[in-house]
């Protein structure tokens, strides 16, 4: 009579099983007639697949969120319909600035744009060797640069900050 009880409340989870994989195939029946065919075939093996999956559960639940997983790929790739449309720079990036004098010593007197300004520093900082051998991120900084950066050791993160100072 023990076997009869454990058997019991499994039969209720096969059946919840069952019936949780047969709503998602009668939605997907509605559409097209053909698809009708493949539901029927997939509830005649449900079963199948329900007394397997007594044994390993957590089959189960990886089996019900590679699902939806799929279902979103054919979203993702449904929605780039959109024609692509050449990439227009920020003017603000692009407006010509004036060094300072500091700065002029480095980089040249003509106005330049804040990512040219910042190019240029990086080739003068590569030319004359000054960033930290040790740790490539720091940039040591020499008579011109230090006036600029206002310290002898820079990170590459201040950078940009520190040389905006010295823009108008």
């Amino acid at each position: 009579m023990a076997k009869a009880t454990k058997k019991a409340p499994a039969k209720k989870t096969a059946a919840k099983k069952t019936t949780a994989k047969k709503a998602p195939a009668k939605k997907a029946a509605a559409p097209k007639k053909a698809t009708a065919k493949k539901a029927t075939a997939k509830k005649a093996a449900a079963p199948k697949k329900a007394t397997a999956k007594k044994a390993a559960p957590a089959k189960k639940a990886t089996a019900k969120k590679a699902a939806p997983a799929k279902k979103a790929t054919t979203k993702k790739a449904a929605a780039p319909k959109k024609a692509k449309t050449a990439r227009k720079p920020n003017a603000a990036f692009m407006k010509a600035l004036t060094p300072s004098a500091d700065l002029a010593a480095v980089i040249g007197t003509a106005a330049a744009p804040r990512t040219e300004v910042v190019k240029k520093i990086w080739a003068y900082i590569k030319k004359n060797n000054l960033q930290n051998p040790k740790n490539k991120r720091n940039i040591l900084a020499d008579d011109k640069l230090s006036k600029v950066f206002g310290k002898k050791e820079v990170t590459m993160f201040e950078l940009a900050s520190l040389i905006g100072k010295h823009l108008k």
